[in-house]
């Protein structure tokens, strides 16, 4: 009985010194998924500004296409009204010359 015993306390030990090996085993692996986490979140921080930037960026350059877009639309309807103008604008120089030649009419 007594070698029995002893077995059992032997097994005890033996389970007792493998469970603390996992525990500390367990620790590490979650102090090192900690310092893997903390090192991410510094290297996500560290991008804000660059990432801050790229956001920047892409709006200045869409504010740039649209202000070309209005320029241009500007510019074609400033041509369109300068032809009109033109047109017109001899039409009344025809019409004032009929009435300068032609009162009565």
């Amino acid at each position: 009985m007594d070698t029995t015993l002893q077995r059992l306390l032997d097994a005890e030990m033996r389970a007792e010194r493998i469970a603390q090996q996992a525990e500390a085993e367990q620790e590490k692996i979650v102090q090192a998924a900690v310092k893997e986490a903390r090192a991410e979140e510094e290297r996500l921080t560290a991008r804000i500004p660059e990432l801050h930037r790229t956001q920047i960026d892409k709006a200045q350059e869409r504010a740039e296409q649209t202000v070309a877009e209005l320029k241009r639309r500007y510019d074609e309807r400033h041509a369109r009204l300068r032809d009109m103008a033109e047109q017109h604008e001899e039409d009344a120089l025809e019409a004032a010359f009929q009435i300068l030649i032609d009162p009565e009419r």
